[in-house]
This record gives C-alpha cells, sequence and structure tokens, in this order.
C-alpha cells in the first residue's frame, strides 16, 4: 500500500497546505521521497495533525536529526544555518514523509517530545551536538548528554576542528592525538605513490 495521491499530490502535502497554508515553504521530491519544509514554529501543529489525522495516520516517529549548511555552496531547500530533519512514518499506508525546519543560532525549535515521546532523546541529541536547542526539552544548567558535562563547543559544527585533542580511556590515561601517530597504509596515496614496500610489504 502506497500513500494516498489526490489530483496528482501526496494527500499529505495537500492537507498541510491547507492547514498552515504559507507556513508551508517548499515541497521537494528527491530520490523518491517526500520532503516538506514548513516554518519553525508550526512543526508540532504540522506533526501533531500528521499523525491524528485518521486519513494519514503518521502514528511513527522514526527520527529526527540535524544538519550544518554553513558551509554548503550549493543549492538549499531553507536559508538558516541549520536544518532539523524529522523521520514520520504512518502504519496505515505504510508511507513515509521527511519534515524540515531552518534554524540558526540563537533561534530555538518546540520540542516534539509531547507528541511523540520518542523525540526527547534525539533533540537532545542535535542540542548536544550542534548547540541546537528545543523549547521544553532543554538541559540542566551545565549538563550535556552524549558529551562530558564540562565538553566545550558542539563537535558537529562545521568549524570544530578535527582531531588534535588527546583521547581520555577508561583506566584514566590518556593517548595520542590523532595527528600523533598518523602514518601511511597500503592502499594510502602519498608523495604520488599508493603504498609502500615499507607499509604494504610489496
Amino acid at each position: 500500500m502506497g500513500y494516498p495521491v489526490v489530483d496528482g499530490e501526496r494527500l499529505e502535502v495537500k492537507r498541510i497546505r491547507e492547514k498552515i497554508g504559507d507556513s508551508l515553504l517548499k515541497v521537494k521530491e528527491y530520490r523518491g521521497e517526500t520532503y516538506v519544509c514548513v516554518a519553525r514554529d508550526c512543526i508540532v501543529e504540522v506533526i501533531e495533525f500528521l499523525k491524528s489525522d485518521s486519513d494519514l495516520q503518521y502514528d511513527y516517529f522514526v527520527e529526527c536529526v540535524g544538519a550544518d549548511y554553513s558551509t554548503w555552496a550549493h543549492e538549499r531547500d531553507l536559508t538558516e544555518r541549520f536544518e532539523v530533519i524529522y523521520n514520520i512514518f504512518s502504519t496505515k499506508h505504510s508511507a513515509r514523509l521527511f519534515i524540515k525546519v531552518g534554524v540558526d543560532d540563537g533561534q530555538s525549535i518546540k520540542t516534539l517530545k509531547n507528541v511523540f515521546l520518542g523525540a526527547e532523546y534525539p533533540e537532545k541529541e542535535i542540542a548536544d551536538l550542534y548547540g541546537i536547542q528545543f523549547d521544553g526539552n532543554e538541559f540542566d544548567k551545565g549538563e550535556r548528554f552524549l558529551l562530558p558535562d564540562d565538553w566545550i563547543g558542539f563537535p558537529l559544527r562545521k568549524e570544530y576542528p578535527l582531531g588534535g585533542e588527546d583521547v581520555l580511556f577508561d583506566q584514566g590515561d590518556r593517548g595520542p592525538a590523532v595527528e600523533d601517530i598518523s602514518m601511511p597504509h597500503a592502499g594510502e596515496s602519498f608523495e604520488g605513490k599508493t603504498g609502500s614496500e615499507d607499509v604494504s610489504g610489496r
């Protein structure tokens, strides 16, 4: 069973447009999936509607993920630096729908944990790794979710440095940073060669 279509358009999209009007910013089909971009302040209203509508029944929250587009030089769906993408599923139609919202630094998104309890931890992961805040699902002061409480910064932001920090192991000792032990290996291209006798044994 597939998703219902009315006049060549997915019923979900038609119903969302009727519900929020101009707050439906864009609809995109990509590799067989439908992405619906909505205004940030409408996200709870839209998800609640998709879940409760008896013709749609998007009653399974799959996940939500974040993305940082600050260095992306190609066409964008939304203008804000970050996107949060919600993946929801209709058990009635065995259909999937992606809902996207944009958010900039200093802005926040309403939590979905009161609509789908399964949204609580994915939102906390996004907040911990990107610094995107969710109203109603905030951390206590000085608290992190995945990272140690004294961690500085948000490691999935594009400006965050890669490597360069010693690793703290469970025995309490610290290991070397990645660049301290970097060495060529078989199949790695360096100095115009691929592999070497010393490394690969060839």
